[in-house]
């Protein structure tokens, strides 16, 4: 097992030991008391900026500087520190650690302790408890996601007592950086990217009624070819495939290397050709081109589901395009396979996958995370892949921007400006980010989406295998036991304090905060406050199994969206066994597909301005605003 890395930092913080006054010990209203005791010392405080180094190349003027372990006994704790020490703060939902030099009562010291933002009135409480008795340490989170690049002081105990200074990172930056570097230019020519190959290329454009697709995935050392659902024929006039040039901020391990957030952002590694599919209404195209709302598809998914996501776009009159998330589509030899009237053409899908692992074999996902434990850059995960997809998707916008004449004919096609966005899961994560990031979005649709990734993988049966094998992958090895063979003993917000953690669970639970802090500028809540609510759907399925409610609810709380929310109840349908997270693409969901669909349709269509309840009166879809608690019982 490995040492407790946070209290240990904390032990650097001298002069933080001060007499806390807490109250004697006795039973606690949700929680088996403490052996008594008059007064409890605080021994150290994490997280504190005497953890840091002064860097004026960063926004925050600080840099991490945490001790590092045994990087010979302890080589995964090594790389992350490693990595962790590039930040420029700590993270905005920081994993807090209070450690005594007696027992105490976890939920009195919690009850008593604030964090205050430096200069403001600001503040918040400690929420997710957990005590390890062995250590007299209490650990815990905020009640509220801290701003990012912001000075907070933790107080413990009351005006007299312990109190600690630290900044958070600047974790929307890098992002940002990428689109400004988009918006003037800098991306495109350090990709060497001409100004005339910033614009849709088409290969192929053909009519939609009685054309029917396969996508024959190049799997590296094979092809296999998938059949292509389609239901967006309805009053579609064409399905247009090709492809884009964007620039690409990846090295080759699936990582964007961390500058100083003080300069022009992360560095242009080269350039991509990226695939898009397009679905045009029939007839001619209003005056300035019809209107355009890009989707973004799910994990393990591809642009492919447009067509299972766009059945009433075209009837509403507005276009609907994709393109593949970084590591998806599968190989870049995959092709579409067109047939009409008995004859079958291909043109080039542009998959993006690679065999990442040199196993020969490229997967549906190969490539949109770095290698897993324990190789150096495992904890970055896909944090990169996110803001690499976010980043495409910005490109795909800006060459929308510059017009497209589909057919030559010098009439535009499509609509300019005012491109709306939806995203059905991984589509929600990325889109979140994307929607916080790109001011030339305008209305955005976020189905099933959650946050932080690091939580849905734990939370979700769908991927807390993955946690698992990253466990299970460390130097040394975190399994303990337990679901998916680890326990990790951590509550929800607003569960009561965990006072017995099971035997292992501190480290993994370690491993978790800071695998999170290190992934925290490629996840969605850290962007949801930058959402522009007024023109944001958010849509829920109640029970959702993978993307869990507590993970939508961390991204409704941290965006203010309750109002923007919508609830789809499975749990009241002929399905109530199944799990719902699939209801927008999935006719099988009835009421939840085709109720979905409408009102997500005519949410994009009003450019964000009308969100109606697709069923009245019944109670299968639930609107936000009529229930007042709803991230708060998540």
């Amino acid at each position: 097992m490995r040492s407790n890395r946070a209290a240990q930092s904390g032990m650097l913080t001298a002069g933080l030991a001060v007499v806390l006054a807490v109250a004697p010990a006795g039973p606690a209203a949700s929680a088996p008391a403490e052996p008594p005791t008059a007064s409890a010392t605080v021994v150290s405080v994490f997280p504190d900026d005497s953890l840091t180094v002064a860097d004026p190349t960063q926004l925050t003027g600080r840099r991490v500087s945490l001790p590092l372990p045994d990087c010979t006994t302890h080589p995964t704790d090594c790389n992350t520190v490693t990595l962790l020490n590039q930040l420029d703060g700590f993270d905005l939902d920081p994993r807090l650690a209070l450690r005594f030099d007696r027992p105490v009562d976890a939920a009195r010291v919690a009850a008593h302790t604030t964090i205050r933002a430096v200069g403001g009135g600001w503040s918040t409480g400690l929420d997710r408890v957990v005590y390890d008795a062995a250590s007299y340490t209490v650990y815990a989170h905020p009640a509220d996601q801290l701003l990012p690049g912001s000075t907070f002081r933790l107080v413990v105990g009351g005006a007299r007592s312990a109190q600690s200074t630290f900044t958070t990172m600047s974790a929307t930056d890098g992002l940002l950086d990428m689109r400004r570097q988009l918006d003037g230019g800098r991306a495109f020519a350090a990709a060497g990217i001409s100004d005339d190959e910033r614009r849709l290329r088409v290969d192929a454009a053909v009519p939609a009624a009685g054309t029917t697709l396969t996508y024959e995935a190049d799997l590296g050392n094979g092809s296999l070819p998938i059949p292509v659902p389609d239901l967006s024929q309805l009053d579609a006039g064409s399905y247009v495939f090709g492809s884009y040039l964007a620039p690409s901020w990846l090295t080759e391990d699936r990582v964007i290397p961390q500058t100083p957030t003080a300069d022009a952002g992360p560095v242009v590694q080269g350039a991509a050709q990226l695939p898009f599919v397009l679905i045009v209404p029939a007839g001619s195209p209003p005056s300035g081109g019809w209107p355009v709302a890009v989707f973004g598809h799910g994990f393990s998914r591809s642009n492919a589901d447009l067509f299972l996501a766009a059945t009433q776009n075209a009837t509403r009159g507005f276009a609907t395009i994709a393109t593949d998330v970084v590591g998806h589509g599968f190989g870049p030899e995959s092709i579409w396979q067109i047939t009409r009237n008995g004859v079958t053409d291909t043109v080039p899908a542009y998959g993006r996958g690679v065999d990442l692992d040199g196993d020969g074999t490229i997967t549906n996902t190969e490539g949109v995370s770095a290698l897993p434990q324990p190789t150096p850059f495992a904890q970055v995960s896909s944090r990169d892949g996110l803001r690499q997809t976010a980043a495409d998707i910005m490109t795909l916008v800006r060459a929308i921007a510059r017009g497209v004449d589909l057919d030559s004919d010098g009439v535009r096609d499509l609509q300019r400006l005012g491109t709306d966005y939806y995203g059905q899961s991984f589509g929600g994560i990325y889109g979140t980010m994307l929607a916080g990031a790109d001011p030339l979005l305008h209305a955005i649709g976020l189905n099933v989406p959650g946050g932080p990734v690091s939580e849905i993988g734990r939370l979700s049966p769908s991927f807390r295998p993955l946690v698992s094998q990253a466990l299970a992958g460390a130097q040394p090895p975190l399994l303990n036991g337990g679901f998916f063979g680890f326990t990790e003993s951590l509550p929800l917000a607003g569960d009561p304090p965990v006072l017995e953690p099971a035997p292992g669970a501190l480290p993994i639970q370690q491993f978790l905060a800071e695998q999170t802090w290190l992934n925290r500028s490629g996840s969605p809540e850290t962007f949801a406050p930058r959402l522009p609510n007024g023109r944001v759907l958010v849509q829920v399925a109640a029970g959702d199994q993978t993307v869990p409610n507590p993970t939508t609810a961390t991204l409704i709380r941290a965006g203010g969206l309750v109002q923007q929310t919508t609830l789809y109840r499975n749990d009241l349908t002929v399905r109530s066994e199944d799990n719902p997270h699939g209801f927008l693409l999935d006719p099988t969901f009835e009421i939840g597909f085709s109720g979905g669909q409408t009102q997500m349709s005519v949410f994009l269509d009003s450019g964000g301005r009308v969100l109606i309840d697709p069923d009245g009166p019944e109670p299968i879809f639930q609107l936000g605003r009529d229930l007042p608690g709803l991230a708060e019982d998540w």
